[in-house]
Order: C-alpha cells, then structure tokens, then sequence
C-alpha cells in the first residue's frame, strides 16, 4: 500500500512543469483578457467583455487574420496530408534506397523555422528566385510574380513553405501506420479480386485512420502556429495579407502595448484550434469509416 502511494510521487515533476507552462499561462491569459493591461503597468482596469466585443464587431485586421489563418491551414492540411501519405505509399518497403529517401523528405523538418524562411524568401525573390528563373527556363513567363509580395497569393506561398518544412514529419507517421497493416490482409483482397484502388479504400484507410487522424490534427496546430516562419518571411504584410492570428498577438501585445486585447486574442485563438480539432476527430474517427 506505502509503495502504491509513493507511485503517485512521480507524477508531480511532470505536474509541477504542465503548470508552470500551461495551466498557469493559460489562466492568466484569461485573467488579462478581461482588462485593459498595457503589459509594463502595475495597476489596470476590468473592463468585462469589451476586448471579446472589439475582436469580434470592431476589429477588421482580427477577422482578416482568421481568414487568412483558415485559408493557410486548409491548404496546408490537405496537401501536406495528401502529399505524405502519396509518398509514404511509396517508400513503406524497407529497402535501402527507400530508407534514404525517407530521410531526405524528413532532412526539411530538422532544419530550424528561420533558415526555411532565409531559404524560401530567395527561392520567392522575383529577380533572383530560383522559382522565377525556372519558369522562364520552360517558357512559363508569364506565371512569374513576386510570390511573397502579390498580396492576392502571399499566403498561399507561404502555405507551400510550410508544407515543404513539414510533409517528411508527417510522411513518418504513415510509414509507421501502414507497416502496422498485417499483410494477409491484402493477401486476402487479392483474392477476392480486389484492385489497388479497392485494397486501399478498403483495407488501407480504415486501417490507416488513426495515423491519419494524427497528421491532420498535428499539422492544423502547426498551421495556426506557424508564427515564426510567417514573420520572418513576410511580417505579416503586404496589407496584412499573410498576417495570422499568431502574428498578430504579437503585434498587439509587443508593439501596441495591449495585452488585455492581446489576452482575449489568445484565449478566442485556443478556442478556435480546440473546435477545429474536435471536430477533425470527430470526422476521422475510424470507426465512422465503412469498410
């Protein structure tokens, strides 16, 4: 019985630092989101539910940070999604040449968010871009632009840097899931007559669903958090084109100095990625999908 009771001993460290780092920010971010704090003041007033009523009537860069959230994250989930499971298919076999590949897709992922930026911000470059001269190369003149500085285009640019930081990352966690898959499965639908087509929406994705699961929530965090990269390739701008909702806090708490606004921001932003993520798992749930 005394040595049950010592068990529950080790669960305070790991206590002790989920409440340094969440529960104690997470609460005071929801103290602060109810004042007009500056952030450098000793004293500040309650002001109820006026930041929450700013963000949501009287704050136009706030609802388009969203929009621009939401555009970045729906590209970024599907593609990345997409395009990892598409070459995870392709190099689940543990042969050599298959185990490097699996390391040069994940080489991007190691890199830090900055030296991405530095690397996609030349590719972009209109004048010296790689991107650009390419074109030309092939004779597509006229698709040359200034990708990061198009503002109809700038978000979707940066949404092709992050899927190129982060697919190899997501490619690992399908290899896992589709090894995981006894192959007298597909044994069995080759004897039924199933095609490739049919093994796979039969046996593979059911079977895959919990991995899949993973990648779309994991990568819909990332895409809302994606502060650092966004900030260092564009800042937000032009117009606040690519301005997300990260990047925004940050303006408002450490250059306007409005931390019970940036507070409230922050709090409406974790309850966006909660709804977005339930709801992910409530559609992916394996066992919602027929076989």
């Amino acid at each position: 019985m005394k040595a049950s009771k010592t068990i529950y001993l080790f669960f305070i460290p790991g206590f002790i630092l989920y409440a340094i780092f969440f529960l104690v920010p997470t609460v005071s971010a929801l103290f602060y989101s109810f004042t007009d704090w500056d952030g450098l003041s000793a004293s500040f007033q309650f002001v109820g539910f006026d930041n929450y009523s700013r963000a949501f009537t009287g704050d136009s860069i706030f609802r388009k940070t969203v929009g621009n959230n939401l555009k970045f994250m729906l590209v970024v989930v599907i593609l990345q999604t997409l395009l990892a499971l598409a070459f995870a298919l392709i190099v689940i076999k543990n042969t050599k040449t298959n185990v490097l590949l699996r390391a040069l897709y994940f080489f991007p992922t190691i890199l830090s968010s900055v030296s991405v930026a530095f690397i996609w911000t030349f590719i972009y470059d209109p004048s010296l871009g790689i991107l650009n001269q390419v074109l030309q190369l092939v004779g597509l003149d006229f698709l040359t632009q200034n990708w990061i500085g198009n503002a109809d285009i700038a978000i979707y640019s940066l949404a092709i840097t992050q899927v190129w930081f982060h697919a190899g990352q997501m490619l690992i966690i399908f290899v896992a899931g589709l090894q995981a898959i006894p192959k007298e499965l597909y044994e069995v639908a080759e004897i039924e007559g199933a095609n490739k087509w049919q093994a796979f929406r039969r046996v593979t994705w059911p079977l895959l669903a919990p991995s899949a699961t993973i990648v779309v929530a994991y990568t819909t965090i990332q895409s809302f958090k994606a502060f650092d990269l966004v900030f260092a390739m564009t800042g937000g701008g032009p117009n606040n084109s690519t301005e997300i909702i990260a990047t925004y806090i940050f303006d408002i708490a450490f250059r306007s100095y409005q931390f019970g606004y940036a507070s409230s921001i922050s709090v409406i932003f974790m309850v966006i990625i909660a709804i977005i993520t339930y709801l992910q798992f409530k559609a992916l749930r394996s066992d919602r999908i027929s076989y």
